[in-house]
C-alpha cells in the first residue's frame, strides 16, 4: 500500500540524527539501582537504537552524530561498522564532551528508571557544519529524534537536516523521544517540537509527548483531535502510543488502524518503543498493509521487552515473523485488530 512515496534509486533508505549513549544494565536485576552491583555495557540511545534495528531488519542505514573522543567513541564506530551502518558521518568532538551514560533500573517486569549522567554530552554537539546535503539527498528519509532539538548547536543541525530533506524529497520522520532532563521548560519543547513536527511525513510518540508538542497551538484535547491538527500541517501518518494499551497509527484519508501489544513475559519495561519504530518503519518501507506495519511494530516491541538488551537484541526479520506465527498459534489470530 503506497501510504507516502519514498523517494526511490537512493544509497541509503533511511539516515538518523541524534543522541548515541552508553547503556549500563544491570544483570543483578529486580532489586534497586544503589543494590546492583554488576552491569552489561551495550550501545544505547533511541536513535542508535532504531538504527540497528533497522540494519537488522535489511535496510540500509546511515547515522549523523557526535561521538566522544575515546574509547567509548571507538566502541560505537566499531559497533555501527559490525552492524553493516555507515560511520562517515559520525565524528568526534574536539572539546572532550563525552558519550552520555545510562546507568537502568529493572526494579520489577513493570517498573524500570533510568539514571543518566549527559553533562556536555557528544551527541549535543552536533553543528551545521556535520550536516551535508549530499548525505541527506542519497537517503529515502530521515529520522529526527527530539532529543537532538534539547540544546545548541545541535537544534540548529537538527533544523538544518530537515530544511535539505524537504528540498531533496527526502521523506521526514520525527521521533518525539521526550527526555525531560534534556530540557528547561514546557514553552521551549512545545517551540522546537512543533516546528520539526510541521515538517514531518510521518510522527510517532505516545500522548504526553503529543501533548508537550502542541501545547502552544490550538488542538482538540484527543487522539483523533491531534491525528486531525496534524495532518492539516502536512503529516501523513501519525501514530499515538499508549503503552500497554498499544497504539493506533492516523492516516490523511481519515482511517485508522490500531494494535494490542503481543502477550510476552515482560523482564523490563524499557526499549520496545525503539523496536516498535524500526520494525513499523520497515513495514512501510516494504509497502505493507498498515495493520501489518503495526503487527510487526508490536511484535518487535514484545520481544524488546522480553530481553536484557535493546541495541544487542534487536531482532530480524525472521525472528519477528517466526514470534508473530507462534504467538497467534497460541493466542488466536485477534492479536491484531483493526479499528474502522
Amino acid at each position: 500500500m503506497g501510504y507516502l512515496e519514498f523517494a526511490q534509486n537512493r544509497p541509503f533508505d533511511i539516515v538518523l540524527i541524534g543522541r548515541i549513549a552508553i547503556d549500563f544494565n544491570p544483570v543483578d536485576y529486580y532489586r534497586p539501582l544503589s543494590e546492583s552491583t554488576t552491569f552489561k555495557k551495550y550501545l544505547g540511545g533511541s536513535p542508535a537504537n532504531i538504527a540497528v534495528g533497522m540494519a537488522r531488519l535489511g535496510r540500509k542505514v546511515g547515522f549523523i552524530a557526535k561521538v566522544s573522543d575515546d574509547q567509548f567513541g571507538d566502541f560505537v564506530e566499531n559497533y555501527f561498522k559490525t552492524e553493516g551502518i555507515d560511520t562517515s558521518h559520525v565524528s568526534r568532538c574536539k572539546n572532550g564532551e563525552k558519550l552520555g551514560l545510562t546507568f537502568t533500573e529493572i526494579l520489577s517486569e513493570t517498573s524500570s528508571s533510568i539514571l543518566m549522567y549527559r553533562n556536555e554530552a557528544a551527541d549535543l554537539m552536533l553543528d551545521v557544519e556535520d550536516i551535508e546535503e549530499d548525505y541527506i539527498k542519497n537517503a529515502k528519509a530521515i529520522l529526527i529524534s527530539g532529543t537532538a532539538l534539547s540544546q545548541s548547536p545541535s537544534r540548529e543541525a537538527a533544523l538544518k537536516a530537515m530544511s535539505l530533506a524537504k528540498k531533496n524529497n527526502t521523506t521526514i520522520i520525527f521521533d518525539i523521544d521526550y527526555r525531560p532532563y534534556s530540557w528547561n521548560n514546557s514553552d521551549e519543547i512545545a517551540i522546537y517540537y512543533s516546528m520539526v513536527a510541521m515538517n514531518s511525513d510521518i510522527i510517532l510518540g505516545s500522548r504526553e509527548e503529543f501533548d508537550l508538542t502542541q501545547k502552544l497551538v490550538l488542538v482538540e484535547s484527543s487522539d483523533e483531535g491531534t491525528a486531525a491538527f496534524w495532518h492539516k500541517q502536512g503529516a501523513k501518518i501519525v501514530v499515538i502510543k499508549h503503552g500497554k494499551d498499544g497504539s493506533t497509527a492516523y492516516l490523511q484519508d481519515g482511517s485508522h488502524y490500531s494494535i494490542k501489544p503481543f502477550p510476552v513475559k515482560l523482564l523490563k519495561s524499557f526499549g520496545g518503543g525503539d523496536g516498535y519504530a524500526s520494525a513499523f518503519l520497515y513495514g512501510l518501507m516494504e509497502g505493507w498493509d498498515m495493520i501489518d506495519c503495526l503487527e510487526f511494530g508490536s511484535a518487535s516491541a514484545a520481544l524488546l521487552v522480553a530481553s536484557h538488551a535493546c541495541s544487542e537484541d534487536m531482532p530480524s526479520v525472521e525472528m519477528v515473523k517466526k514470534f508473530i506465527a507462534e504467538s497467534k498459534a497460541k493466542y488466536g489470530d485477534m492479536i491484531a485488530r483493526v479499528i474502522d
